[in-house]
């Protein structure tokens, strides 16, 4: 007779479920690595924004819609970000972005350019312009 027997096939589904037990933990994590990876290129796109805005008006922006200069058109941010407006003095400004599929630690990323106050707890020697997550 040709086939499987019941032990083989324990043996098999034993097998699969060791490689599930050890594969959905590692990628568990990798939907907030990608909200938390696309909150750090808003912040990125949000300082090339705000240089934009700078050149033109030697000053920066104070809202999100403002950045919008005559050489490039207003940041949007990700689908699912919420980005608070900007704290912009004439030498400097700092933002912050919130997702709220985001849990636990970090779950805020900011970027500061200037003399503006870095929000949050930044690392300790944080370049200006750099996002960074706490």
């Amino acid at each position: 007779r040709k086939g499987f027997t019941l032990i083989e096939l324990l043996i098999v589904v034993v097998i699969i479920g060791i490689l599930a037990a050890i594969a959905i933990p590692k990628f568990a994590n990798t939907k907030q690595k990608a909200v938390l990876a696309s909150m750090k290129s808003d912040m990125r796109n949000l300082v090339t924004a705000q240089e934009a805005f700078f050149s033109d008006n030697n000053t920066f922006a104070s809202a999100i819609a403002a950045t919008q200069s005559a050489t490039a058109a207003a940041f949007v941010p990700s689908k699912g970000n919420v980005i608070a407006a900007p704290t912009a003095t004439a030498t400097g400004w700092s933002a912050t972005v919130t997702n709220p599929a985001v849990t636990g630690t970090p779950a805020t990323c900011a970027v500061f350019v200037g003399d503006a106050t870095p929000p949050g707890t930044a690392p300790a020697n944080q370049p200006e312009g750099s996002p960074y997550c706490y």
